[in-house]
């Protein structure tokens, strides 16, 4: 049963659930993402407050909001200048976030950055049916780019609003550069001719595979296998050092080594074949076999990390926005960088290439003619001796990191998004609440907790989080378990709690977003050289934004599991995917932290969910 949950129906919350594709005859109108009400933003952030801190902490919180509301002050200051900004940008929250989110997050990419998604086994179990899978994915997603492309493009519907599409045209060719104090993106020109290769690792080697003939066609799928077959003879097992596990490491240190690596011009220009490619598609070699028990959670963190130094995690380069990684034993996914690319956007774009694996052009005959191609080049790199000391502590700091990572993903088979819906409750709001009732029962208290909505409905929009803590939910999860609160009272409590959830994810997807705002409010002091207002000072902030859960929910017809890494090393990471009958979840903690399990958490969890199916059947008779 749990094997099988990794081709069941499974970082951040898409929020594409009825979402319709279709040919673009002319450019979406789009509508700018508005400025957020402050004190409407301000109203919200103390209702978050509220489970999280003291009456009196909350009462000299209060006094801050009002002195920074008052008539003439800092915060009408603020809001005027966002106000400007608003007119004379595209949208005045993107820029910011990808910057101060991702690019200045000295982190390493996987697990506390990169999500990974876990796609449906395939049912090859060998290096020939590796190899084939392989061709037909990459002509997916040259499918899907052509597409893009197009004239008509793509228009993409949710909730009768056109989702913008800006996304899709930095996903190929595009790859983050480690810097010493932020990294950068590295987009392709667009006044110089587009990339015409991928990237192809295998056996820690990397290859430059051509993908389009001279005339600018694709190639087809037997072409490209011809290839493949070509890379993999060339690219036997040597003692060669892991250069991608550089990748894997703290951005600081990955940008000190990074500057040693490129001052040899043969690795600079191997790195930049990497960077400049459209995308990296990764041969793994067949992972360690795992019991039926651990079998889809240790395949979920291979996808995420790689599994270490000694396993695949050298076969990658981390810092590429689209990573594909197809496994010897059938295992695939993707890796993808959030700096230029979110689930939304990538959800679309994997369902395109999974249907068109399943039901695009199969592979020639090997008698058929094929056009002649040149063959992949391989990408060669020298090792100094302080470029092997990098790797070796890359190395090292990995393995820690892959150690220490907890993750468990299950399949809740009891019911699935149909059951909160026939009780008007939204299935997302739902779960969230049913999660605060999990942490509330093994930690005796909630937390601040996040979840990741798209914004992609704004023109050039993102993502920014809902604040899931609220009065209505410590009150639902403090009486759950109380036996003197009667069935039809904890009954309506769980409604106020998820009512109170669906009003706080409407108003951020509206863009009436808190943490943007404030967000916002830091880089408009920083950028004019203005003290902070003392209300970002108050401990009460730092409490309310240390997210212990990090959550998010795949609606999406895409066949997956998407998993990620707590934000705090004291926290989970959440991630939600309700098909109609079912809930697949991932969670993940850090061993290091004695407080946190994610077997735990997943326990409490499944047992949360049945209490409150209960609940509703028990006051509700008859409607299930």
């Amino acid at each position: 049963m749990i094997r099988n949950l990794i081709y069941g129906t499974a970082p951040l919350r898409a929020s594409v659930s009825f979402h319709v594709l279709r040919s673009l005859h002319s450019p979406p109108t789009l509508l700018h993402q508005p400025v957020p009400d402050l004190r409407q933003t301000l109203a919200s952030y103390l209702r978050s407050l509220q489970p999280l801190i003291s009456d009196e902490e909350l009462e000299s919180t209060q006094e801050l909001v009002e002195k920074f509301l008052r008539p003439g002050g800092q915060g009408e200051e603020l809001e005027r200048q966002l106000q400007r900004r608003a007119e004379r940008t595209e949208n005045w929250l993107t820029d910011w976030r990808q910057e101060c989110i991702y690019l200045e997050n000295h982190l390493p990419l996987p697990v506390h950055s990169s999500p990974a998604v876990l796609l449906p086994q395939q049912e090859h179990q060998d290096w020939r049916g590796q190899l084939r899978f392989a061709s037909k994915l990459i002509s997916g997603v040259l499918d899907f780019k052509a597409k893009i492309e197009s004239p008509g493009g793509l228009e993409e519907l949710w909730r009768g609003r056109n989702l913008c599409p800006d996304q899709y045209h930095k996903f190929f060719g595009s790859c983050r550069e480690p810097g010493h104090k932020r990294d950068r993106v590295l987009l392709h020109p667009p006044n110089k001719s587009p990339p015409h290769h991928v990237t192809v690792c295998r056996n820690y080697q990397f290859f430059e595979l051509d993908v389009y003939n001279s005339d600018g066609s694709p190639l087809t799928e037997d072409q490209i296998h011809q290839q493949m077959l070509f890379l993999r003879a060339h690219s036997k097992k040597t003692d060669k050092e892991p250069v991608g596990v550089l990748t894997t490491d703290h951005r600081n240190s990955w940008g000190r080594a990074y500057s040693t690596l490129i001052r040899d011009r043969l690795n600079r220009e191997s790195v930049r074949s990497i960077q400049r490619s459209l995308m990296t598609v990764c041969l793994d070699a067949t992972a360690l076999k795992y019991s039926e028990d651990l079998y889809s959670s240790r395949t979920a963190a291979q996808m995420l990390h790689g599994g270490g130094s000694h396993a695949n995690s050298g076969n990658r380069w981390f810092d590429k926005t689209l990573q594909f990684v197809v496994g010897e034993d059938g295992t695939c996914g993707l890796i993808y960088d959030q700096a230029t690319a979110d689930a939304s956007a990538v959800l679309t774009m994997l369902r395109h290439v999974l249907d068109y694996c399943s039901n695009g052009p199969s592979l020639l005959s090997p008698r058929t003619p094929i056009t002649r191609v040149p063959p992949p080049r391989k990408l060669y790199f020298n090792f100094p001796p302080e470029t092997k000391q990098h790797i070796e502590q890359a190395k090292q700091n990995l393995d820690i990191l892959v150690n220490d990572l907890d993750i468990c993903c299950f399949s809740f088979p009891d019911f699935g998004k149909k059951f909160p819906k026939r009780h008007n409750m939204r299935p997302g709001a739902f779960l969230q609440i049913s999660l605060q009732l999990a942490y509330y029962r093994l930690h005796d208290s909630l937390c601040a907790t996040c979840e990741v909505v798209s914004l992609r409905a704004f023109r050039r929009g993102r993502s920014d989080v809902v604040r899931c803590s609220s009065p209505e939910a410590l009150e639902f999860v403090q009486a759950a378990d109380d036996p003197s609160k009667s069935a039809e009272e904890k009954f309506s409590l769980m409604l106020r709690a998820v009512e109170s959830h669906q009003a706080a994810t409407d108003q951020v997807l509206q863009g009436q977003c808190v943490d943007g705002a404030i967000l916002a409010m830091k880089m408009l002091c920083i950028s004019s050289g203005l003290a902070l207002p003392a209300l970002l000072m108050d401990t009460s902030y730092a409490v309310s934004s240390h997210w212990k859960l990090f959550t998010g929910q795949v609606s999406s017809a895409v066949d997956c599991v998407m998993c990620y890494g707590p934000l705090v090393p004291d926290g989970y990471s959440v991630c939600f995917a309700p098909s109609q009958d079912s809930i697949t979840v991932s969670v993940s903690a850090f061993d290091c932290c004695q407080e946190t399990d994610a077997q735990r958490l997943s326990d409490s969890l499944q047992g949360a969910l049945r209490d409150m199916r209960s609940l509703i059947l028990e006051c509700r008779p008859g409607e299930d």
